[in-house]
């Protein structure tokens, strides 16, 4: 028989360490946190929308424009002021916002085009503190003097300058159109939902807008500051005459 003097080896396994399980369940239950609070802010906007355009088409109306769906958020992205401050884009995040976008020579369509932003608000009453407006200038070109002061002077006008590329990743054309031929509609939670059609009908167009407003009502109030604070009355924007 063999004498074993030599003392037993063990073999140790490595286990679980119970701070690292516990961090591992904070961090799961963190994300899960975080998915429901997002949830909730982007649920009364988006039941809005179905109740508006699914369940309770009036008189057998549908919108106007197109509803996109799924619904785009707002880049986390950097613009910047004319004067080269610069400015997160979701900070705009909290009002809706009619967004069009040109470069800065802004020729005689592009002014029209501000003119309809400017009057789509204005048509809404008491709702349009809700809107704010927003134009991306989406090239280095100056803006004109007398544009910037007939925008100065009509009020929750946001100029920006962003790259084309940043905008167009977030913002999309129908096909055979191009950037600069729509107005864009954010809601308040900062996501695209609908896209006017190229060269709309004001008057159907702000059909569209009384009806957002309208279902948006019980969730959405006025209360963001627009970037360029303006008084009440406005100048008539270059080139553009009132109807």
């Amino acid at each position: 028989m063999t004498d074993r003097t030599e003392p037993l080896g063990l073999t140790v396994h490595s286990l679980p360490q119970p701070g690292v399980e516990v961090l591992r369940q904070r961090q799961a239950s963190g994300r899960l946190k975080m998915l429901l609070v997002l949830a909730v802010c982007a649920a009364p906007a988006l039941l809005s929308y179905f109740l508006y355009y699914v369940v309770r088409p009036t008189g057998g109306a549908t919108a106007y424009g197109t509803l996109i769906q799924p619904s785009v958020p707002m880049p986390a992205v950097q613009a910047q002021t004319l004067d080269g401050q610069p400015r997160a884009l979701r900070g705009l995040a909290g009002q809706w916002l009619l967004v069009l976008v040109d470069g800065g020579a802004c020729t005689a369509d592009c002014e029209k085009r501000l003119f309809m932003q400017r009057q789509l608000r204005e048509m809404n009453g008491k709702e349009r503190e809700r809107i704010d407006k927003l134009w991306l200038v989406i090239d280095d070109a100056p803006v004109s003097p007398a544009l910037m002061q007939a925008l100065a002077a009509t009020p929750a006008m946001n100029v920006l300058r962003l790259p084309r590329a940043a905008v167009a990743a977030w913002l999309k054309p129908a096909e055979g159109q191009v950037l600069e031929d729509h107005l864009y509609i954010v809601d308040p939670v900062g996501e695209w939902m609908m896209r006017a059609p190229a060269n709309p009908d004001p008057a159907k167009l702000k059909r569209d807008v009384e009806r957002l407003m309208r279902g948006s009502a019980g969730w959405d109030k006025p209360g963001r500051q627009a970037l360029i604070e303006t008084p009440p009355a406005g100048a008539p924007l270059p080139g553009a005459s009132r109807p």
